[in-house]
């Protein structure tokens, strides 16, 4: 398969409102994101851009200092860049709270110290991230954006996130079973107490004033994983229609980029997300006066022909390498424009 014209991916991403990019680290994945949702953003779609990446290069690249709040870059572009360790504090406070309405008191010094230190457990940060990734994905439609691009860390990491919805979902299904076996049994125990407690009252015409309150808590927190489930269920099937969500690989034209492709690819595959694209960057105009550079174009014209043989089944675009940094939106917008 040749390789497309670029302008061709704007155009074959046009109608998914949903954009992931991933690809090895050091291939420009975040130049590609930004310069799709600064195209985007130029022909007056409103845009959101959401980095993944604990590098934090998304606001380099535009030239604007972000945060984990969304900020506004021009009137149809927004953008976010997540920072993990507010994600991971703010996932556990939620968890505090929720344990809280219906633990003992007692247990809370101990219930902190073991949260704490689950902090840094692994996956623990990947959890956090995800639910913040599943918010934005299931949100941005109701916040009246056409096109949310996230700006994916390097491809083991991103592969995680896009099948974790599942994982996570499977499991909230297994917490809410224990609760609701647990439930039956409580129920069976305060149907008892309240037969007794009938009795006693009916004795001292006192009624005991907690027994509904602990229930009313339990209900609480069934409460919140059932919308936790709810929303991985949104965004799994969100991340599994093709007519939402496109998944672009960023690779150069280099041995081990292809290789890790190649991996890549197989492991959406296997969980039946399949690519709709791959960009081929940092490529060397073969037209080179330089030995070095010229050698360096022919390498690349050599791999580019195992690419296409090896990804048959997909769209290629190239982006070719700049003289100067591509930075801020007018730039980015322009690499996809010319």
């Amino acid at each position: 398969m040749a390789l497309h014209p670029l302008h061709g991916l704007v155009e074959q991403l046009e109608t998914q409102p949903i954009i992931f990019i991933g690809g090895k680290g050091g291939v420009g994945k975040t130049t590609t994101a930004a310069a799709l949702a600064s195209y985007y953003a130029s022909q007056q779609q409103k845009t959101l851009i959401v980095s993944t990446d604990p590098a934090h290069s998304l606001g380099d690249v535009l030239n604007v200092r972000l945060n984990n709040e969304t900020t506004v870059i021009s009137p149809y572009l927004d953008a976010i860049e997540l920072n993990p360790d507010v994600i991971v504090d703010e996932h556990f406070a939620q968890v505090e709270r929720t344990i809280k309405a219906y633990a003992n008191p007692d247990m809370m010094p101990k219930i902190r110290e073991h949260l704490r230190l689950s902090k840094s457990a692994p996956g623990a940060q990947e959890a956090a991230m995800l639910e913040s990734m599943c918010h934005h994905l299931v949100e941005a439609a109701d916040a009246g954006y056409e096109h949310i691009i996230f700006d994916t860390a390097p491809t083991g990491h991103t592969l995680r996130l896009l099948v974790l919805p599942e994982m996570m979902g499977a499991w909230t299904d297994g917490l809410l079973a224990q609760q609701r076996r647990q439930a039956k049994l409580r129920s069976v125990a305060t149907h008892l107490d309240s037969h007794n407690q009938q009795n006693s009252a009916q004795k001292n015409d006192v009624a005991n004033p907690f027994a509904a309150k602990k229930s009313d808590r339990w209900e609480q927190a069934v409460s919140v994983l059932e919308r936790r489930k709810q929303l991985f269920r949104q965004a799994g099937l969100l991340l599994h229609d093709r007519t939402q969500t496109a998944i672009v690989l960023v690779m150069t034209a280099d041995v081990l980029p292809l290789a890790e492709t190649k991996r890549a690819i197989e492991q959406l595959e296997d969980s039946k997300l399949m690519p709709a694209a791959i960009v081929i960057n940092q490529l060397i105009s073969t037209n080179q006066s330089d030995e070095f550079w010229r050698r360096r174009a022919e390498r690349q014209q050599h791999l580019l022909q195992d690419i296409e043989q090896s990804f048959t089944k997909y769209p290629l675009y190239p982006i070719y390498l700049q003289q100067t940094d591509v930075r801020g939106t007018d730039a980015l917008s322009a690499l996809l424009s010319a």
